[in-house]
């Protein structure tokens, strides 16, 4: 059937026919008609205040759903703003659509009022981008945008559409036929002899270590790795963006590895004899110095994206292939094994990291971060969704805050983008309405995106904000005070009274600064009905620990330093 359609309302028409509920953006004159048209659609649009926060919120939308996010801008500024939003899902495979809207086809590449080549500056940070110029054209685009965002390695597609388009009436039949892309395959299996290799090496190791990556949350493969893992008693470590994706308190979970994770692991790691990468890239901050990385060990990559496969690392066999298919293909065929000695050697090498850890700092009266983060994890009983920003909060809670489920941690890994927690919290409630959602952060990092609790408070969401605040940019001041000689250059860090800026917004701030108090704040945070902003001020030049310096190899760490004899702090019970 065949009908009257402008470009505007072919866009919204084909947005619900793809299932999209909530988009997040910022109106301007070059998409103004598209906002015109949204009124008479079913699709909830969320006001951001920056164009930045709309691209995160609908990546932290689209990390708690498994589906795309949708942010929309207008041309020039608004466009660019939303740059290092779609970056941050580029890198963390994170399938989010951006629409902007374009100045009217005529006036293309003169350099009209708001006009950016927006295709051309995206075009190394996007999976596709599309520069859409005729009402035609619209509907198809942006059922393949949707396509290419979420098929294989999922990743941000941009849609910039002119002005001129969205404005045009036209004869519109709407196509329900499946997409189909001449040349673009996004669907890999590995073969029968590659998976017969791979089992005739995890038949044979005496030191395996299975690493969950990024790809076991996203394809829901928590199940399957569990049964491999059982099955043939292999301990599991995890990436940051795998965290969730293997149980934290599992018996065979090890934690994390990389140049924050746990001194075990990285250790274990480097006298293991086989390593089985799964949905993962053994990109720098978990691999060290490449030359003396797992030598010993044969390696296994199972990986959607063929170009990820022997990029950093050598590997003795790859499968590439959806991960949980890959999973299903290998079960069947894995016989139950023991190994014993390896699990009590990696006992072993656990050594005197417990005494290391900071609840068995000496009692000084301080209140330190880890603190927050544990006490968090207690008193929500490990069942929060967590959304982190990027410094050292984000190892904290990588490090003390246990997730036994996929899609309970957020954060932006490849990229590193401080500025991130707050507006992918926002998103992610828009997923996820019932659960309990925490957004943390530091003093630096909550400043470049604070503006976004005025969308909190008209949206009358429910978050909780938790701000560790140091007086610093904490992460970067480590690294001064352990490789720059102590020298604080731009870190030290004056912030706003963040309890009045929340009550300037509407909205509830709670100040901590002792660890007897935090019970009460987080308990007050969860009985409030909209979003609250505690800030925890934290022991200033504390460290995360342990490090590996960049470059360094993987076990060469540096620890923090022991405790002094006869002072243990405890930190509570376990939930």
């Amino acid at each position: 059937m065949t009908l009257k359609r402008t470009g505007s309302q072919i866009l919204w028409e084909t947005l619900v026919k793809e299932g999209v509920e909530v988009v997040f953006g910022y109106p301007g004159g070059a998409i103004m008609p598209a906002y015109d048209a949204m009124l008479q659609y079913p699709i909830h649009h969320v006001l951001v205040r920056h164009e930045q926060g709309a691209a995160h919120m609908a990546d932290g939308y689209a990390r708690a759903s498994g589906r795309v996010g949708v942010a929309v801008a207008t041309s020039g500024p608004g466009a660019t703003n939303l740059v290092t939003g779609i970056a941050t899902a580029m890198l963390d495979s994170v399938p989010i659509v951006c629409i902007t809207g374009q100045v009217s086809s005529p006036l293309l590449g003169s350099d009209a009022f708001q006009e950016t080549d927006i295709t051309g500056v995206t075009l190394p940070i996007t999976k596709h981008n599309y520069l859409v110029t005729r009402a035609e054209e619209i509907g198809p685009t942006i059922r393949e945008a949707f396509y290419v965002a979420r098929s294989g390695r999922p990743g941000p597609v941009l849609v910039d559409i002119c002005k001129d388009a969205q404005q045009q009436t036209i004869d519109w039949a709407p196509d329900d036929a499946p997409v189909k892309l001449p040349g673009y395959r996004p669907e890999h299996r590995p073969t029968s002899e590659e998976l017969e290799k791979a089992l005739d090496l995890i038949a044979r190791a005496e030191r395996p270590i299975i690493f969950a990556g990024h790809g076991i949350v996203k394809a829901g493969a928590t199940p399957l790795l569990m049964a491999l893992a059982e099955r043939a008693d292999i301990p599991v470590a995890s990436t940051l963006l795998g965290i969730g994706g293997f149980p934290a308190t599992h018996p065979l979970s090890l934690g994390m590895m990389g140049m924050h994770g746990e001194a075990w692991v990285n250790t274990a790691i480097q006298e293991a004899d086989l390593l089985i990468a799964l949905g993962m890239r053994f990109d720098d901050r978990v691999t060290g110095n490449l030359r003396t990385y797992a030598q010993n060990a044969r390696k296994i990559h199972c990986e959607v994206d063929p170009s990820e496969v022997g990029k950093n690392v050598k590997v003795d066999v790859a499968l590439v292939g959806d991960v949980r298919e890959t999973l299903q293909a290998l079960l069947p065929s894995v016989k139950p094994k023991r190994h014993e000695t390896w699990r009590g050697r990696i006992d072993e090498l656990k050594g005197d990291s417990a005494v290391r850890d900071i609840q068995y700092l000496p009692p000084s009266g301080k209140l330190f971060a880890a603190h927050v983060i544990h006490d968090l994890w207690r008193l929500t009983g490990g069942d929060a969704l967590v959304v982190t920003d990027v410094g050292q909060h984000q190892m904290w809670e990588a490090q003390y805050y246990k997730h036994d489920k996929p899609r309970r941690l957020i954060t932006s890994g490849g990229l590193g983008t401080m500025g991130f927690a707050l507006p992918a919290a926002i998103g992610a409630r828009f997923a996820r309405k019932h659960d309990e959602i925490w957004a943390i952060a530091g003093d630096g990092g909550f400043q470049m995106t604070a503006c976004e609790l005025s969308t909190a408070a008209q949206e009358g969401v429910k978050l909780n904000v938790c701000i560790i605040n140091n007086g610093f940019l904490g992460m970067v001041r480590q690294w001064q005070e352990f490789f720059y000689g102590g020298r604080y250059a731009a870190t030290p860090m004056r912030s706003p009274d963040f309890v009045k800026l929340a009550e300037a917004h509407g909205l509830c701030g709670i100040r901590v600064e002792k660890r007897e108090d935090v019970e009460a704040a987080v308990k007050r945070a969860q009985g409030e009905p909209g979003t609250v902003v505690i800030d925890f001020r934290v022991e200033q030049e504390d460290s995360v620990y342990p490090m590996v310096p960049a470059g360094a190899d993987l076990h060469d760490m540096i620890r923090r330093p022991m405790p002094s004899p006869g002072h243990l702090y405890e930190t509570g019970k376990d939930p």
